[in-house]
């Protein structure tokens, strides 16, 4: 049972193996049972998950099923809840509960899935780690000595799809938060299109970058979500109105003859020897089964973490001045005046790592420094765009590095912030670009899961599932488990 699919537990339920309530008992008993020792739930609600599962099972006897009837599956702790604490990692929201749904929430409760819970996370996505929950850092499950980061901001969807205590999970990436957790854990997981999938409903860290996505352990199930998260909605005015192609479809058709980029800037003498044996042998392994191989160039790719720092803090201190303790939120106690419950209520709801970013974001937009700034760090986003448009001319998609390393330890960059920030050099410019990207499992490095990152065209997501799903079906790096399971 742990180690089924989507696909193979839906068939499954189809049958009549088990019901949804069994299942969701099933994947309830090992959150009871394991998720003390890696703290990768905030809520999880019971009575309410075996309420769905019920009536999934009701569904599925009418005749009403889909083919996601009674899947048990998590949200990232981003997404609102109707009912369901929504905290998004932080003090600010530790009590709030929202009076709607997100609409990728929505989506699923429209095909019948059931929630098992929400998933621990970075204070409102601001990290790299996992380490700045307000609710306490996540454990990576393939850490022996519970010592390692299992990467940020979606830290906790992807360790609890790795630990096995929900089949998938949904996911956000700002700068890599879906890709890079999914490197550590041994996942795959994909960042769509900018635009792809809706925002509505989904707390905003910086509204021009942020993008939810699938966190599952195969290219399949990343697909079959996919399919259900994304498509246009009038409630999110950046949504693409376009045709949604059914993902599954392209998954099986063969890649001989695919071109494939290789960037130069991504594969240079800063990455580690272990990683780049890795990459190398993934690309033999693709050439094998026919694709072609370019090196390009992204010349302007090192510039894409410092233009980063400026634009997310600088959206990021817009969206989050909305938390003021006036309407629903942290608020102080005993306030003497209206300044005094903005500043009390925002210095005590917002961790360390949120003040620093609204501090860097509120300095840049400030006048005098706005030009300097936030208009230069637009300017370059331009230039990293550039170059992926005039790359996609020649070739198909792009491989490289999701990370430049393996999980790393607990307190290990907490130190030196740009330590931390440099944890993302490779997936922040596809963020900045608005193009879709993935990891994969690759390989181990001293033991531990490492990705491969395949970045698409614009919409092309179908092309990167396709390549995904092709070089599993001749590799079993995304069957391995950590021993906790």
């Amino acid at each position: 049972m742990l180690n089924k699919t989507v696909k193979e537990l839906s068939l499954g339920l189809e049958k009549g193996e088990f019901s949804s309530v069994e299942l969701s008992q099933f994947y309830l008993q090992r959150i009871d049972k394991l998720d003390s020792k890696i703290n990768s739930f905030i809520t999880v609600d019971k009575n309410k998950t075996l309420e769905s599962a019920k009536t999934a099972d009701q569904q599925r006897a009418a005749g009403n099923a889909t083919q996601w009837t009674g899947i048990p599956f998590a949200h990232k702790d981003i997404f609102c809840t109707e009912g369901i604490r929504t905290t998004c990692g932080s003090k600010m929201l530790e009590n709030f509960i929202p009076p709607y749904d997100a609409t990728v929430v929505s989506n699923f409760k429209q095909v019948g899935a059931v929630c098992l819970g929400k998933t621990n996370m970075d204070e409102f996505a601001m990290g790299s780690s996992n380490e700045t929950s307000f609710f306490g850092k996540v454990i990576n499950p393939w850490s022996e000595q519970e010592s390692l980061v299992p990467g940020g901001s979606s830290g906790g969807s992807a360790a609890a799809v790795s630990a096995r205590l929900t089949p998938i999970a949904t996911a956000t990436d700002t700068g890599g938060s879906i890709r890079q957790p999914a490197s550590f854990c041994g996942l795959t997981g994909l960042k769509p299109t900018y635009g792809r999938v809706s925002r509505y409903g989904m707390i905003a860290f910086a509204s021009s970058l942020d993008q939810g996505g699938p966190m599952a352990r195969t290219a399949e199930d990343a697909a079959m979500m996919l399919n259900v998260m994304a498509g246009h909605d009038a409630k999110d005015s950046t949504s693409i109105n376009r045709v949604v192609p059914d993902y599954t479809q392209q998954l099986n058709k063969p890649i001989k003859g695919l071109k494939i980029g290789l960037p130069k800037e991504f594969f240079n003498a800063h990455l580690s020897s272990e990683l780049q044996a890795v990459l190398q042998t993934a690309i033999k392994q693709l050439e094998a089964q026919g694709a072609t191989f370019k090196e390009i160039s992204l010349s302007h790719s090192d510039l894409s973490v410092p233009a980063y720092y400026v634009i997310a803090p600088a959206e990021c201190s817009a969206n989050l001045s909305r938390f003021d303790g006036v309407r629903y939120g942290h608020r102080c106690k005993n306030p003497e005046d209206l300044m005094d419950l903005y500043q009390r209520s925002r210095s005590e709801g917002f961790g360390d790592e949120v003040k620093r970013r609204i501090l860097i974001g509120t300095y840049a937009l400030s006048a005098g420094y706005y030009d300097a700034y936030y208009r230069k760090a637009q300017q370059v986003r331009r230039l990293i765009k550039n170059d992926f448009v005039s790359a996609f001319e020649d070739i198909d998609i792009i491989l490289g590095p999701t990370s430049p390393t393996e999980a790393f330890g607990f307190d290990s960059k907490g130190d030196d912030p740009v330590k931390m920030y440099l944890e993302d050099i490779f997936t922040i410019s596809t963020n900045l670009a608005g193009l879709p990207g993935m990891s994969l499992p690759a390989g181990l490095i001293n033991g531990l899961p490492i990705g491969m990152q395949l970045i698409g065209n614009y919409f092309d997501e179908a092309t990167m599932l396709n390549v995904a799903h092709q070089f599993q079906t001749q590799t079993d790096w995304h069957t391995l488990a950590p021993k906790i399971i």
